[in-house]
Parts: C-alpha cells; structure tokens; sequence
C-alpha cells in the first residue's frame, strides 16, 4: 500500500488499534470513534478518505475476532477476504518491508471532529503538530512528566487528541499504557487492576466522583462531620501547593476514594469541558494527586494551555503551552475587548494544524492569512498570567458532561410552539443541563386562559404554574418530534411578559437575539432557575 494513503480504523480501544496506528509512521491513520457509531456518521470520513462506497468495492477485511465459517462464506460470496488481525501480525513480521521513516511535514493523522455544527470535518494533523503537542506537555508537568516507571489508564477514545496526546508522551518516556473493558461502568475494577499513576480524564469523571462521595455522606451525619474536617485540612495543603497523600486524613477518610482509583495515582490532566473549582479542589483533595486542568482544540494537536504545578487556583485553563502562542481579538459585536483583556483565542505555533481534509473552504474560515488559528472561543487573560474560557464567538457551549450545544437550532425548533413570542436558550459550561427564558405569544395565551378559566393580565399569567406547564409540555413534544437529544431539552422556562426588542437593547436591528445582553439582563432569572432544578 502506498504511503500516500490513509488507513481507516474503526475498532474498540485497545492495544491493537495503538499497534495499527503506530506500526507504521509512514502511514497516515485515521482512528474511528468506535464501531458503535451509526453508519450515517461514519459515511462522511470514509467518503473523504477515498474509500467512497468502500463496502462495494472492498476487498480485504482485517477482523479482530474469530471469524465464523458461515461469516467467511457469506464474505467470499461477496469477494472479500477475512483476515485475522493476529495472522496479518504474523505475516508483517515474517516479511522484510524496508522502513520508511516520516518526515516532520508528513501527514501523521486526519483526526475528525465530532461534527457537532455540521458534517464532521477531518483535521489535517503533522509529525510536527502530534510531536509539538506532546512535548510542550512533557515540558509543562515538569518534575511531574511521566517516567518509565509509570503507567497510564487508557478510557478516553482514541479519537480523542487528548487521549492521543498523553498516549504518545507515554511511548515517548518509555512508560506503559493499560487499556479498560470498554464499559465505563467497569472502569473501577479496572484501575484496582491496574494501579495507574497516571489519567486523562474528563470533568464527568470527576463530577461523578463528587456527587457519588456527597450522596453517600448525606445519610451520616458524623461521617460528615468527619469527612468535612478533613477536607479542610487538605484544603489547607492544596493552598501552599503541598500534594500529598500520606496525611492521618487520607488513611482514615479519603483511602477508600484513593483505593477505588487503583491506590497509586499521582498524575491526572483534565480536559475536554470546563471544571468547576468546587470540584477540582474537592479532587485534589481526595485523590491526593496533581491534578492539571488544559484547553485545547484538535486543530492544535490537543494542548494549547495547561495549568502548572504549584498554582492552587482553580477555574482557570493555565498559561500557553511551549509550542504555541495566543493572541486576544476583540470581539465588538459580543461587547468583548482586548483592552479589557477579553477577546476570541487565537492560536499560532508549531502544533496548529495543516488544514481541514479536502475542504480549503472551511481551512480558510479558521486560519488568517498571519497563520493564525482562530478557535472560537473567547478567552480572559487573569493578573496571573493563566487564561481563562468565558463564552463562545458561535454561541456553542458544552455542558458539563461534555455534550455540545448549538442554541439557535434548539430555538428555532421551540419558536414554532403557538405559544411562544420569542425565546432564549441558555447554558453554563458547569451546569448538565439547559434553561430558557420565553416570551409568550400574548394573544395565543390570553384566549386559552380565558377558555380554561384564568383570569389575569399577561404579567399575571407569566407567573401562573398552569400556563408555565403548558408552555413548557408543549416545547417538549415539539422538541422530541424533532428529534432532540434529552440533553438538548430545557429542564426550565421562565416567561417574561415584554418583548425582546432594539430598544431594550436585546435585539439587534436584524432582529437576531443579542445573547450576551440578554445573559446580563436575566441574571437573576438565569441563576433563579438553575438554583431550583428539580
């Protein structure tokens, strides 16, 4: 196979899919997002990836189990050859095939994004953007970095950067990689297998982790009592930048907590959503282990920031990583400003990406003609020098379980409710789920009160539980017929009798929604809702 191909793997995590990316550095690879994705959102990759209509004119299949005689009768009728992934192992290592050594330009990998705004978009990634990436990460763990000694839990997918990137710094210092069942709910028992020292991770993971710890001491009160002092205690530590887990705290509190994350665990980097500092603190003290939070994007190979050792402060992604640098761009029709420090991240250096596969459109949208990688994200610089995430330039926000949302799509689903004016989906990066504030359609409410016998102006019937009910039921029929996700349902409404308008300042002459105005303006509301949730 030329070297100019990409090879396509689709496979559940493991060490063969590690092998088969890794074998062989000439090649191109292109991991999946596992063999559990719909058909439909693998068409697109394969379709890019020159394997267009693959399943007509496929003619070799590398399969990872044992293959049934009645599978390689139906395959032959159909004139594809099965082949056993430990025979094709056994065939490469019986031929001599002359190495073909990448070069730093080379395309190493096409990793596709999740294609939450669209058709996923294949990122074009280097031997230099990949070996850029891991080492400005090595360099910013410090005396922290992984040795050979360690060993690293693998559950995040391969399609991952982040996952990817702490892989590759393992192979790199010679450290080991163990790899979990493929079910998140054995992920326990296979780190007490294993006894990691080292763990990427997402917010969700440690989020479980707190609400399953704070649920359990809400049926003791001394358990409580006692768990509270010693988190203090701990606290204490974490705040003159003392990680430890040697304290009488950790053998008579936290031991349990430590033993279940397989007892050995000193390094953990988080990324992938915002991390709540109540959280973070909440782990670092637990776990008793460095905990670093990141950002970063794909098109940067993964890392762009990384918090530090040392810095107790939480809320924060930390300061640019060795290989990049960041620029603040004013964002004037979100009111955001680099002379307040805020503006959209933008992204230059060694591990910015290539370009988007095959398309020179979408490449051209996120990359300046300076080179600058404009990520959409907008960003504040803190006193002390670390970044901080605020908002999205898209008005694209993850929740805190990870999942994406695109709140125009949502509202532009719920405004065709005979009820509904206008309406504002609203999310926070820490919250799991999503809220909205709506306007009533004022004639549409007033005739169905006044035919289920509810007296009242419009203010007075924002404030009736029946007419909220029957808004909210209505907005979630129509959001499920639309095929919504449960994540992309709002929980809660608030209704506000006034219109939003150019002259209140939450519309734009355009008569698009001003977003962040209308975050300021419903604050209280906003912070009212979530504070109540079921």
């Amino acid at each position: 196979m030329p070297p100019a191909r990409v090879i396509s793997i689709i496979l559940l995590q493991g060490a063969a899919t590690c092998n088969t990316s890794l074998g062989r550095p000439g090649f191109p690879c292109t991991p999946g997002r596992g063999p559990a994705l719909p058909f439909c959102q693998l068409s697109k990759p394969l379709d890019e990836l020159n394997n267009t209509h693959y399943y007509r004119c496929l003619r070799k299949l590398v399969v990872m189990k044992e293959i049934k005689s009645s599978t390689k009768q139906r395959a032959k009728n159909r004139g594809i050859e099965l082949y056993r992934f430990e025979d094709i192992e056994q065939l490469g290592s019986e031929k001599n095939n002359p190495e073909m050594p990448a070069s730093y330009m080379d395309l190493c990998t096409v990793c596709y994004t999740s294609g939450t705004t669209g058709n996923p978009k294949g990122v074009m990634l280097t031997h230099q953007n990949v070996m850029a990436g891991v080492c400005a990460v090595l360099l910013q763990l410090g005396d922290y970095k992984p040795t050979p000694k360690d060993t690293m839990i693998s559950f995040l997918p391969l399609a991952h950067m982040l996952e990817r990137c702490c892989q590759n710094a393992m192979y790199m210092v010679g450290g080991s990689v163990g790899f979990f069942r493929g079910d998140i709910k054995g992920l326990s028992a296979d780190m007490k297998a294993l006894k990691p020292t080292v763990m990427p991770a997402v917010p969700r993971l440690l989020n479980r982790i707190y609400d399953q710890v704070r649920s359990e001491l809400e049926n003791s009160f001394l358990k409580r009592i006692f768990f509270n002092m010693g988190l203090r205690y701990k606290e204490s530590d974490i705040k003159r930048s003392i990680i430890r887990k040697n304290t009488i705290w950790d053998s008579l509190v936290f031991k349990n907590i430590q033993e279940d994350m397989g007892g050995r665990l000193r390094l953990m980097i988080v990324g992938s959503a915002p991390l709540s500092g109540k959280v973070l603190t909440f782990a670092r003290c637990v776990l008793g282990c460095l905990i670093v939070e990141g950002y970063g994007q794909t098109e940067c190979a993964a890392p762009i920031t990384l918090s530090v050792q040392g810095d107790p402060i939480p809320e924060h992604v930390g300061p640019p990583v060795a290989c990049c640098c960041i620029k603040l761009m004013d964002v004037p029709e979100m009111e955001y400003y680099t002379s307040n420090k805020q503006g959209e991240v933008c992204v230059k250096g060694t591990n910015v990406f290539a370009g988007y596969y095959k398309n020179l459109e979408k490449t051209a949208e996120v990359i300046d003609e300076q080179g600058w990688h404009h990520t959409g994200d907008i960003g504040m610089w803190l006193p002390n020098g670390t970044l901080k995430i605020i908002d999205r330039k898209k008005h694209i926000f993850k929740l805190s379980q990870g999942e994406y949302i695109v709140p125009e799509k949502i509202e532009n689903i719920y405004i065709k409710s005979q009820y509904i004016y206008q309406v504002f989906v609203y999310g926070e990066s820490l919250k799991s789920c999503i809220i909205a504030i709506v306007v009533p359609d004022v004639d549409v409410i007033k005739c169905w009160a006044l035919e289920n016998n509810i007296p009242g102006t419009l203010s007075i019937l924002c404030v009736n539980s029946e007419v909220k009910n029957v808004i909210l039921n209505d907005m979630l029929i129509r959001g499920k017929d639309a095929g919504l996700k449960s994540f992309e349902q709002i929980k809660d409404i608030y209704l506000h009798p006034d219109p939003f308008s150019v002259k209140n300042g939450l519309l734009t002459p355009a008569s698009k929604i001003k977003r962040p105005q209308l975050k300021t303006y419903f604050k209280p509301q906003l912070e009212d809702l979530y504070q109540n949730l079921p």
